[in-house]
């Protein structure tokens, strides 16, 4: 995959987590002190995030790394 079909792909996959939660952009920014507008660029493919910010989401969805990110 290029990067910004990761970026999409990974932006989707959060989308569908945070869904199984029942969560809105806002619920998620709350749990990993983000704010919407970066769960929105998250989610939209804009952003390239850090190791750092994928284990914050991780652990705010109560994923594993490994599983937030697989994108298969």
């Amino acid at each position: 995959m290029i990067k910004d079909q990761l970026k999409i792909a990974l932006g989707k996959r959060i989308i569908m987590l945070r869904g199984k939660k029942g969560w809105s952009q806002s619920d998620l920014a709350r749990a990993c002190n983000k704010d919407r507008q970066a769960i929105e660029k998250l989610e939209n493919g804009k952003v390239n995030p850090t190791l750092y910010t994928l284990l914050e989401l991780a652990n705010a969805l109560e994923v594993s790394l490994p599983e937030l990110v697989d994108l298969r």
